[in-house]
């Protein structure tokens, strides 16, 4: 092709008549990949609606029956929104039952020393199956997956006999530390994906500089795995917060040791059940863990999207 034709090729590709539209259509806004129609957005945004009802209208309708009076709970016709509702409920369970405030800081005191207890021991343990290759490794993590199949109850009465001969029953430990060993296979996991896509290349830059392998796992891993055990810590306390009843009722008989979940049977009496009392206390009781969740909420997001951008 001559040097004319060429010329006459590149101008033509780059002349204004061509480009404009292109121009025109990045000035409108319009999105390299299409956009969704509008049945497809109505049809997204019922959908999303439709699981947050579902999600959410059992959390909106304990809150409803907390402002009801006691009266009103089964009046016909139903009423959703409360007729001269209040707040009395909220007032009136802690005189209803004695010691309900030493239940909701049992339940804050367990989860807080599982979840401690679990990132102490699971950040080491998810380093060395991220980074080590040593025998038996790929059994311990499916071993790790089995007791996630067991539930709590299935294991009561092992739990309870070894309880019993290690002197913990009847004490905050009888509700620690099956929580801790529950906990730790699951965690070991969540943290061992995110630590795995930490490039090695940075041990290895530790370690030409004479760092050891601690050193590098506290100053070199740590602190980019930090969104991961924030992700790991919180989850931990959820679910060292939710599996409280099954080993409190039968690890401990103590009235000062019981967590909240067995304090709540306090308002089931022999003659009825205080339903508003009852739902007021429940949602004080989980009101510390949404105020941890909002507080940690980038740090879980960070934690839940990371690794989803190929590096």
């Amino acid at each position: 092709m001559s040097d004319v034709a060429r010329t006459t090729e590149v101008a033509a590709v780059d002349s204004p008549a061509i480009i404009e539209p292109k121009r025109r259509s990045f000035r409108a806004g319009v999105a390299m990949i299409d956009r969704y129609s509008w049945y497809e957005l109505v049809g997204l945004y019922a959908g999303l609606a439709l699981f947050l009802m579902f999600v959410l209208a059992p959390f909106i309708e304990g809150f409803m029956v907390s402002l009801k009076p006691l009266s009103q709970l089964f009046s016909t016709p139903y009423s959703f929104i409360p007729e001269n509702g209040s707040f009395a409920a909220y007032s009136t369970m802690w005189t209803t039952v004695d010691g309900l405030g030493r239940y909701i800081f049992n339940s804050l005191f367990i989860s807080a020393v599982v979840t401690l207890a679990v990132i102490v021991i699971v950040v080491p343990a998810a380093y060395a199956f991220a980074r080590f290759q040593f025998v038996g490794s790929g059994v311990l993590l499916g071993m790790f997956l089995a007791v996630n199949m067991f539930s709590g109850a299935v294991l009561l009465i092992p739990l309870y006999r070894l309880m019993r001969s290690l002197g913990l029953l009847n004490s905050y430990w009888a509700m620690i530390v099956p929580g801790i060993a529950f906990l730790i296979p699951s965690s070991i996991w969540l943290l061992r994906t995110y630590m795995a896509r930490i490039p090695r290349e940075l041990d290895e830059a530790a370690w030409v500089d004479g760092a050891s392998r601690l050193y590098t796992l506290r100053r070199v891993i740590l602190p980019l795995a930090m969104p991961g055990v924030v992700v790991v810590a919180i989850m931990t306390f959820i679910g060292a917060y939710a599996q409280q009843f099954i080993f409190a009722l039968t690890f401990n008989s103590r009235q000062e040791f019981m967590p909240l979940p067995v304090g709540l049977f306090a308002f089931f009496g022999r003659q009825e059940v205080l339903w508003n009392e009852l739902m007021a206390a429940s949602f004080v009781g989980i009101l510390p863990v949404m105020i941890i969740i909002v507080f940690l909420q980038r740090y879980l997001v960070a934690g839940l999207t990371a690794g989803a951008v190929k590096q």
